[in-house]
C-alpha cells in the first residue's frame, strides 16, 4: 500500500517535471536530498552510540536498578493485580526508569519483557490486553523524561546551538502528559471495574 502511494509520488512528481521542464531540478533536489539523508544518519549515529554507551554504563553501575527499587512504591500502587515479588512490576521499573532518562530504544527491549511477564498474569481471554498492560502501554507512551537523550541528538545532528535547550519543555509536557494518561487510565479502569470486567 504504501509502496503504492510513492509510487504515485515519484512518477507524478517527474511527469509534472517533465511537463514543466524542471527535470533537471528534480534530480539536483533527490541528489541534494539523499546526501543529506546519509549525512544526518551518521551524525545520528554517533550521538546514538554515545548515549547507547551512557545507559550500558547506567545498567553495569547499578543506576538503573537504584531508579527500579526508587520507582517501586509507584508502580505497586499503579499495577495493584501484579503480586509485589513477581518479575513484571522490576521490568515495569526498568522500562520507566529507561525512559526517564530518555534512553529511547534502549528501553523498547525492557517494555517487551514487562508485557511478558504481564501476558503471564493474564488469566482471561490471552488475545486481550489485561487492565495491568493497558496501565503500562500508557506509561510508556506518556513516560515523564527527565533527558530526552533522542531528541538532543537530532537537534545536535541538525547543527542546533543549544541542542540541550529542550530539557525544561520536555519535562513539563511528559509529565503533563503522564499525569493525564494516568487519570484516564484509573477513570476507564474503575468503568471497566463496574462491569464486572
Amino acid at each position: 500500500m504504501l509502496g503504492g502511494v510513492w509510487l504515485v509520488l515519484i512518477v507524478t512528481a517527474v511527469a509534472v517535471a517533465g511537463a514543466t521542464g524542471r527535470v533537471e531540478q528534480v534530480t539536483q533536489a533527490a541528489m541534494e536530498s539523499a546526501r543529506a539523508a546519509v549525512e544526518t544518519a551518521l551524525n545520528l549515529a554517533g550521538v546514538m552510540a554515545l548515549w547507547l554507551g551512557l545507559s550500558r554504563i547506567a545498567q553495569e553501575s547499578g543506576l538503573m536498578q537504584a531508579l527500579a527499587r526508587l520507582l517501586a512504591p509507584v508502580t505497586r500502587r499503579l499495577f495493584p493485580s501484579v503480586p509485589p515479588d513477581h518479575p513484571a512490576l522490576g521490568a515495569v521499573a526498568m522500562n520507566l526508569s529507561a525512559n526517564l532518562l530518555g534512553l529511547g530504544n534502549a528501553a523498547t527491549p525492557m517494555g517487551l519483557k514487562a508485557m511478558q511477564e504481564l501476558q503471564k498474569l493474564n488469566r482471561g481471554d490471552p488475545e486481550e490486553a489485561t487492565p495491568a498492560m493497558c496501565t503500562f502501554l500508557v506509561l510508556n507512551t506518556s513516560s515523564v523524561t527527565l533527558i530526552p537523550g533522542t531528541l538532543i541528538a537530532l537537534r545536535a545532528a541538525q547543527g542546533s546551538r543549544s541542542p540541550a535547550d529542550i530539557v525544561v519543555p520536555t519535562l513539563v509536557a511528559t509529565a503533563v502528559s503522564a499525569a493525564v494518561g494516568i487519570a484516564v487510565d484509573a477513570m476507564l479502569r474503575r468503568r471497566w471495574a463496574r462491569r464486572g470486567g
